[in-house]
C-alpha cells in the first residue's frame, strides 16, 4: 500500500509541462515500442549466434552491430518512461504482450534470418510511427526526438537488409 501511495504522490508533482493523463498515454505507446524493441534485440542477437552459411561473416557482424544498437537503444526508451513517471514493462511476459514482432521457435536459414530481420524492422517503423502521433498530442518532443532516431535507425537497418535480401541481388 505505501509502495501505491507513494507512486502516486510521485506522479502528482511532475511538472514537466505535460498533462498526467498526456504522459501515462505517451508511456503506453513507448512502452509498446520498447517491447518491440527487446523482441528485435533479441531475435537479432539469436541471428548473430545462429547464423551459417556462405554469408556467415558480414551477416554474423551486421547482426552484432543491429542488435548493439537496439540495446543502448532499449535503455534510452526505458529510462524516457521513467522520466515520465511510468513504470517500464521488464519482464518477457510483459513484452510479449506488448509485442508486435513474431517470434520463432526454430534458427532458420540466412536467407530467412535476413528476410525475418525485414519484417521486424518494418514492423517497428510502424509502431514508431504511431509513438510520433501519441506524442506530437501530447506535445512531448523529448520522447519525439529519441522516436525519430530509432525510426532513422530501423529505416537503414531494413535498407541494408533488403539490399541483402535473396531477390534483391538478382535484380
Amino acid at each position: 500500500m505505501a509502495n501505491k501511495i507513494n507512486h502516486q504522490l510521485i506522479q502528482s508533482s511532475i511538472n514537466i509541462g505535460i498533462e498526467e493523463k498526456m504522459r501515462k498515454e505517451v508511456c503506453q505507446s513507448l512502452s509498446k515500442l520498447l517491447a518491440d524493441s527487446y523482441v528485435l534485440y533479441l531475435k537479432t542477437q539469436n541471428y548473430h549466434w545462429n547464423v551459417t552459411g556462405k554469408m556467415f561473416q558480414p551477416l554474423h557482424t551486421l547482426f552484432e552491430e543491429q542488435y548493439t544498437d537496439i540495446s543502448n537503444a532499449i535503455d534510452v526508451i526505458a529510462e524516457r518512461i521513467r522520466a515520465l513517471g511510468e513504470y517500464t514493462p521488464a519482464s518477457f511476459i510483459a513484452f510479449s504482450k506488448l509485442t508486435s514482432i513474431k517470434e520463432e521457435n526454430a534458427i532458420p536459414n540466412s536467407d530467412e534470418m535476413i528476410h525475418n530481420l525485414i519484417l521486424a524492422n518494418e514492423t517497428i517503423i510502424y509502431t514508431a510511427r504511431n509513438c510520433i502521433q501519441v506524442c506530437d498530442e501530447a506535445e512531448d518532443e523529448v520522447s519525439i526526438g529519441i522516436i525519430v532516431s530509432r525510426l532513422e535507425a530501423h529505416e537503414k537497418n531494413a535498407w541494408i537488409l533488403r539490399s541483402m535480401a535473396p531477390e534483391a541481388r538478382s535484380h
